[in-house]
């Protein structure tokens, strides 16, 4: 579904990707860690097409979306479904309002297959019955649910997931955790997760990709990754402070 090959990326001469090699099988639900800032969500903003690559190819569906002009990328954009890290909810929007956005903006469906399409989504996400309100009145865990059936009414073939459970608890993080793992076993998507809540975001996962220094450095089943010898994935995983990922004190 997505081969990322030899992909780099500076920020005012910092460089961010120093050549990211990674193939996503179709369906499968990858987790991407490493440490804050060491270049996860800049791969998610290179597949979306917000991210010009310095150099290197992304295929998606076998097509290069760094040679494809707005047009082709819009194409390509309406395969995928974002969990963005706020949740990024519209506040003048009610809940209906928010997960119907993008069927208004994108399909011709009636009124009623919209209202219909929404009650299930709702219903997928455990809060049915809560499309009348607004995102004010919600907790931190039902926004995120409320992005995620926004992410998934469209019914994409992939879905990025940039640090889904930021902020919340761990018993809400984990209800997250199972709620993205039922829905990808419910649509079948390519689901790609950023994220450092390990290892309890391992339960869900498919497969483990670990960024450090700008590269893939291991790529594995969740049991591989956490058996790995590798001084960086070691670490990072244990959460030691001695190993070769630097952290600021």
């Amino acid at each position: 579904m997505i081969d990322i090959i030899d992909l780099h990326k500076s920020f005012d001469g910092q460089k961010v990707l120093n050549g990211i090699n990674l193939t996503i099988a179709e369906k499968e639900l990858i987790i991407i860690m490493g440490k804050s800032g060491g270049g996860k969500s800049v791969i998610i903003k290179h597949i979306m097409g917000l991210l010009k690559a310095d150099s290197g190819n992304i295929f998606i569906d076998k097509i290069d979306i760094t040679k494809l002009d707005v047009k082709g990328l819009d194409k390509i954009r309406d395969k995928l479904g974002v969990l963005f890290q706020g949740g990024a909810l519209f506040d003048s929007l009610t809940v209906f309002g928010n997960i119907a956005f993008p069927l208004r903006e994108k399909t011709k469906l009636s009124k009623q297959e919209i209202k219909e399409r929404v009650r299930q989504a709702l219903e997928d996400v455990g809060l049915k019955g809560v499309g009348s309100k607004y995102p004010a009145e919600l907790s931190g865990g039902m926004k995120k649910r409320v992005a995620l059936a926004r992410a998934l009414i469209t019914e994409p073939h992939i879905v990025l997931f940039d640090e889904p459970t930021t902020g919340l608890d761990p018993i809400i993080s984990n209800s997250i955790h199972r709620l993205i793992r039922a829905t990808h076993q419910k649509y079948g998507y390519t689901g790609i997760v950023i994220s450092h809540e390990v290892p309890e975001i391992f339960e869900i996962a498919d497969r483990v990709a670990m960024v450090f220094d700008g590269v893939i450095v291991e790529t594995g089943t969740p049991e591989e990754i956490k058996n790995s010898s590798n001084p960086a994935v070691r670490q990072f995983i244990t959460g030691s402070l001695e190993g070769p990922i630097e952290f600021l004190s």
